[in-house]
């Protein structure tokens, strides 16, 4: 892009912009906002107070508030230990899930549903 075009850009962002403050300026809301404004911190200056006096005066327990820790999707809860024995060994498993190599034999040997049911409660 050539520098005239880009001044161009930027002039005509330039007009844009202050169009937008004009507009804002004049909106009734916004000048209710910077009166109060002004007036609070005039009000701060004359007491000596901060912003921050004022938050402690109002909520006092405001600075002491720990967030509440929102769960991060992809976190699920951990997973509880289920405990298998065997009732013609005698032989108990405690696993947190179906990969243990011990189990995967019981369900080859006795099948998935007879060794579910050793599941202890």
């Amino acid at each position: 892009m050539s520098k005239l075009a880009e001044f161009r850009q930027l002039e005509k962002h330039l007009a844009e912009q202050l169009q937008a403050l004009e507009t804002l300026k004049g909106h009734s809301g916004l000048k209710k906002e910077i009166e109060f404004e002004t007036k609070l911190r005039d009000l701060l200056t004359t007491y000596s107070y901060s912003l921050k006096d004022v938050i402690n005066l109002l909520d006092p327990q405001a600075g002491r508030r720990v967030p509440v820790a929102t769960p991060k999707a992809g976190t699920r809860k951990a997973r509880q230990v289920k405990v298998y024995k065997n009732p013609h060994t005698g032989e108990v498993i405690e696993t947190k899930g179906g990969n243990h190599k011990g189990l995967k034999e019981w369900k080859i040997e006795h099948g998935a549903a007879t060794v579910e049911s050793w599941l202890a409660k």
